[in-house]
């Protein structure tokens, strides 16, 4: 469905007389130096071959559109740019990070986004752009800055989410309990490559558009474009460290297995020695012989049990000592 249609006129959006959903009429209206920026929210197919046959768009890009799942990408069709963005959304309950797309048909005079999933509404980057008179003034550039934009800050959002929890993991390996983190660390490093899919190839296209290299857009934002690669960069290198910490963490914590399992093990030795000795002399003092020491003594029983309860005295305090027990 078509979310909103807006024409733009020296970085103003101009009010008209017609029906967002009325393509051709808005594009009657444009006049030498303004712009349209039609948004759509997961568009059929026959409303996405109306925006295509209004603004002549290239059927391979339409179809990339419509079927939301690709790789971020641009690349240019006969007049236009097609940019492809991932976005993200950080769902703390369940460790996960949802992702949804945009695309963007970027020409002389318009501009056309197509957002699937729920997360990236640009309602609120179409808002605050058209509160900035002087970045609006660059053109169909400036949509896609302000799209640029809004996807980027909520990478940082995602990487703020994920080093939390990562921190979470770190406390939870090194704590003196006994833990299960081995399936947290494997979901949380399963969300980074996530992201990670979704940030690497962004910093090409972002690249380009700071550089001016790109025709068809204003060379004049590139300045803007570069404060979203820095953004950007900051993401990729926070995300690459997450990474390594998880690694870490997984390597620490079967380490902290294994000395778990060690202490288990001296545990059940130190146990089984103060049962073991008390039962050597029990099986000693029970065999059936006639001349043994002590056999017809009075006090046979009684030095027994002492020896037996003397041993184990001795074991118990040798092993506390030695940190067995």
């Amino acid at each position: 469905m078509i979310v909103d249609n807006a024409l733009y006129r020296d970085g103003v959006r101009v009010p008209v007389d017609c029906e967002i959903a009325d393509l051709a009429a808005m594009r009657e209206r444009i006049s030498p130096g303004d712009f349209v920026w039609v948004g759509l929210h997961e568009p059929t197919a026959d409303e996405m071959q109306e925006v295509a046959a209004a603004f002549d768009l290239h059927p391979l890009s339409v179809e990339d559109a419509l079927n939301a799942h690709q790789r971020p990408k641009l690349e240019r069709y006969d007049d236009s740019l097609f940019l492809i963005l991932k976005t993200l959304w950080y769902v703390d309950e369940d460790d996960a990070v949802e992702t949804g797309e945009i695309s963007l048909f970027v020409g002389d005079d318009f501009v056309v986004s197509v957002r699937h999933g729920t997360g990236g509404d640009l309602h609120a980057a179409r808002l605050g752009l058209e509160q900035r008179q002087k970045v609006l003034m660059h053109g169909p550039s400036a949509v896609v800055y302000a799209v640029c934009d809004q996807v980027v800050d909520h990478y940082e959002e995602v990487a703020e989410c994920l080093t939390e929890d990562v921190d979470e993991v770190e406390e939870s390996v090194f704590s003196t309990d006994r833990t299960k983190d081995a399936a947290r660390i494997y979901v949380l490093k399963r969300e980074l490559a996530e992201v990670r899919r979704a940030v690497l190839p962004l910093r090409d296209p972002i690249g380009r558009f700071t550089g001016g290299m790109v025709r068809g857009m204003d060379p004049e934002a590139g300045p803007y474009f570069r404060d979203v690669g820095d953004h950007l960069s900051r993401v990729s290198d926070t995300i690459d460290a997450l990474d390594l910490l998880l690694s870490t963490a997984f390597d620490a914590h079967l380490a902290q297995i294994s000395v778990q399992q060690n202490d288990d093990m001296r545990k059940i030795s130190a146990g089984a020695a103060l049962i073991v000795v008390p039962t050597l002399i029990a099986g000693v003092y029970g065999m059936n012989f006639d001349h043994m020491p002590e056999l017809h003594w009075t006090y046979g029983y009684a030095f027994a049990v002492a020896l037996m309860l003397g041993s184990s005295a001795g074991l118990l305090w040798l092993f506390k000592r030695s940190g067995w027990l």
